[in-house]
């Protein structure tokens, strides 16, 4: 069932642009998703349809219908997941750079759990219809390590290991200007008070955001940093690293893109060419086994692109 919500614009938020305004009143929900929902034909003002720039007048009626959600059917696809480790309670997959991890937000194919399903016998419904066996995620530009649940014995004691901070989670990051050689970063973290799509370490209030990091190599204008996760938080390294004034190489959402212009130096421009997504990867991620005991530790090969980067800009791979 669809869900109807009705606002009357004030004085005080007379000509805000549609969007902008809804996106406060309705805060829930990410200005992308609004636009979307304008674009459909699902906002009206006044009774008409409008676009996301128009102004909105004093007393205007908004309406804003937000569609049921829709069903999802989860096929599985053969997407020939790269698998690190495996045994009958896990695994621990090599996750592709531009793979979504599970249906939602407009996605609904070619997602690691799609292919979870293809390649794991009896996956569906642990931990969830949508996310089975998801016991946590990589953004969808971020390539490297990610473990899976194959029970839900094995979900349950994996959810418990990573919140109780017992998972090694090492990443390689590269990154725009001069960082020290090594630093922790420990900050509040949450969303920006202005950009819903983004977080901020910049806050006076929110959740605890730990990382770590050691400079592998660098030049005058970028560096190759080993980064240890303490905390796991959504965008934690892209927020943390930007907020420092060290945004990813081709980070679009953190900045990192507005180094790469055409003023930019021959090498750098060069590098982001190579990569064309957030130089992220999740290198390691160690832990005991939930369930049995012995020590897992994973490591990913650096994908192609990340080592043409590197390349580019005459560091070590």
């Amino acid at each position: 069932m669809s869900v109807k919500h009705t606002f009357v614009v004030e004085p005080a938020e007379a000509g805000a642009r549609l969007d902008k305004l809804l996106a406060l009143k309705l805060p829930s929900m990410s200005r992308a998703r609004l636009q979307a929902l304008i674009a459909e034909g699902h906002v009206t003002v006044s009774g008409k349809p409008a676009k996301a720039a128009l102004r909105a007048a004093l007393g205007a009626v908004l309406e804003v219908e937000v569609p049921a959600p829709r069903p999802v059917e989860l096929i599985p696809e053969d997407l020939r997941l790269p698998v690190l480790f495996e045994d009958e309670a896990l695994l621990v997959i090599d996750k592709p750079a531009g793979m979504v991890v599970h249906p939602g937000a407009g996605v609904y194919q070619g997602t690691v759990v799609h292919g979870l399903l293809h390649q794991v016998a009896d996956l569906r419904g642990v931990g969830g219809e949508l996310r089975p066996g998801i016991v946590h995620r990589l953004d969808k530009d971020t390539s490297g390590c990610l473990a899976v649940a194959k029970t839900d014995e094995a979900l349950r004691a994996l959810q418990a290991l990573f919140k109780a901070r017992k998972v090694e989670k090492r990443y390689r990051a590269l990154v725009h200007g001069a960082p020290p050689d090594a630093g922790e970063m420990d900050t509040f973290h949450g969303r920006h008070p202005t950009d819903r799509k983004r977080f901020s370490s910049k806050l006076h209030e929110g959740k605890r955001a730990v990382t770590r990091f050691t400079v592998l190599a660098r030049t005058p204008r970028a560096a190759w940093v080993d980064v240890e996760l303490l905390t796991g938080r959504t965008h934690q390294i892209r927020a943390h690293f930007a907020d420092a004034g060290w945004p990813l190489f081709c980070d679009r959402l953190y900045g990192g893109v507005k180094r790469e212009g055409p003023s930019a130096a021959p090498e750098i421009r060069a590098a982001a060419d190579a990569l064309k997504r957030q130089g992220l990867h999740a290198f390691r991620l160690a832990f005991d086994h939930p369930t049995s005991g012995p020590r897992i530790e994973c490591e990913s090969p650096l994908p192609a692109d990340l080592r043409a980067a590197l390349e580019q800009l005459g560091l070590p791979v």
